[in-house]
């Protein structure tokens, strides 16, 4: 590199600037590292690369709390979730879809359903680490804004980062349950009435 009287100069690192750079990006691996080391990350297994769709007519649940997280995939990709935690949970008409585009052939969906008939799917320490949601819900004793480390409503365990936001309450009563998401875990998971059926082409629960 030349100076403005056409002389060689040897490049220099503007150390203070540099530094001032990087520290976020360090800071937040380290948070990552950490949340990953302290099991703060929302999935306990990499996800696919597909999202699926929930629908339900209704959700009731005693022990609600929600708080940001992340998912990660196989290759190792950082995907953003919501995470939606709840001690017990009955749903009724549970839906679940997942369509899948296959070369030559097109599209296949996977539609699974349960809980019909009067007969609710029950789960316990149940988990849905969604991109979307929506339906009309209500709320017992909610706190909004919570540190998202603090939180006791929920699941043993369904806390996210200090210093995050998240909110929590007694109870959550939900209906017309529309949810896109990575992933559903649950500590049990009693599916009355399951049926599931492949075709072709897009055939979604919504």
């Amino acid at each position: 590199m030349r100076d403005e009287h056409g002389t060689y100069v040897r490049g220099r690192v503007r150390w203070r600037r540099f530094a001032a750079l990087s520290v976020p990006g360090f800071a937040a691996t380290a948070a990552l590292a950490v949340a990953l080391a302290n099991g703060a990350i929302a999935a306990s297994f990499a996800v696919s690369g597909q999202q699926f769709k929930v629908s339900a007519d209704k959700l009731q649940g005693e022990g609600f709390a929600q708080y940001g997280s992340v998912d990660t995939n196989a290759r190792g990709d950082i995907l953003p979730v919501a995470v939606t935690a709840i001690r017990k949970a009955k749903i009724d008409n549970l839906c679940q879809s997942v369509v899948t585009h296959l070369p030559i052939i097109g599209d296949i969906s996977l539609k699974l359903s349960a809980g019909g008939g009067g007969k609710p799917v029950e789960a316990s320490d149940l988990y849905m680490d969604a991109t979307q949601m929506s339906g009309d819900a209500s709320f017992n004793n909610i706190e909004i804004g919570r540190d998202a480390s603090t939180l006791d409503k929920g699941p043993d365990g369904a806390q996210g980062l200090q210093d995050l936001f998240a909110q929590q309450a007694d109870d959550i009563s939900m209906s017309k349950l529309r949810t896109v998401a990575w992933a559903t875990t649950a500590g049990t998971f009693k599916l009355n009435g399951l049926s599931m059926k492949i075709s072709k082409g897009k055939k979604e629960c919504f």
